[in-house]
């Protein structure tokens, strides 16, 4: 048991998931997690190796995988995306998850960063089979991906406490976007929690970009996501 590349079929297509899976327990705690923009690349690995460290199974799917090598000029791989889509790919890894052979797992929680925000609070709409949900500077709540309706305007759904960190210097989301989610979350008496860092922007746990990394804020939100976790995730065991 390591960390590894899987292959899963998804609507007939093939779709790649980063997954670590600690040895030892026979009974672990799982977080999925949703990449960024990027994709599956050095920073989402590094969050996969991070929590496998902490002794979480955790995995990221890579969401781009129905789309073409090549796309039209002018669009971006995360404007294609469609929330349908992006639940099937989840609700895979999830059951993936739960079908390993080295080890069982439950309870599961979900994490994601910039448009993997969105995913992580996307799903906590979709999935009653989460227990815990960190969103990272998660943007464009308000927007449709598709037909569904937007993340924001699923928040009646979500079944399990939310956690979210974002920078005072962000603009998608911007604080008053962040203010309306909260707003929301509390009139519909769902449990959260929401930190705020000063002299922090977007992406500010990507330490590949260091025009927009920031320290005190990474380590900070790292750490209050990790109590999160442990209080909602491991505490069920």
């Amino acid at each position: 048991m390591a960390i590894r590349w899987d292959t899963l079929a998804v609507d007939g297509k093939p779709m790649r998931v980063y997954i670590g899976v600690p040895d030892g327990a026979p009974r672990r705690v799982g977080i999925l997690v949703a990449q960024h923009g990027p994709g599956v690349d050095g920073f989402i690995q590094d969050v996969v190796n991070r929590l496998f460290r902490q002794g979480y199974v955790a995995a990221a799917p890579e969401l781009f995988h129905r789309q073409p090598a090549q796309i039209p000029e002018g669009t971006t791989r995360v404007g294609l995306l469609k929330d349908d889509e992006i639940i099937a790919d989840m609700n895979a890894t999830l059951a993936h998850m739960k079908g390993l052979k080295e080890v069982s797992v439950g309870p599961i929680g979900i994490v994601g960063f910039c448009m993997g925000g969105r995913v992580s609070y996307l799903i906590a709409t979709a999935s009653s089979e989460l227990k815990a949900c960190a969103v990272f500077y998660g943007g464009n709540m308000f927007k449709q991906w598709g037909s569904l309706p937007t993340p924001f305007d699923r928040t009646r759904d979500i079944g399990c406490p939310v956690i979210g960190f974002y920078g005072n210097e962000d603009t998608n989301p911007s604080p008053d976007d962040v203010n309306k989610i909260d707003a929301e979350l509390t009139r519909l008496g769902k449990p959260h929690e929401f930190h705020r860092y000063n002299g922090a922007a977007h992406a500010f746990q990507n330490f590949l970009d260091a025009s927009r990394y920031r320290e005190r804020a990474a380590r900070g939100s790292w750490s209050e996501m990790l109590a999160f976790f442990a209080q909602y995730l491991r505490t069920a065991m």
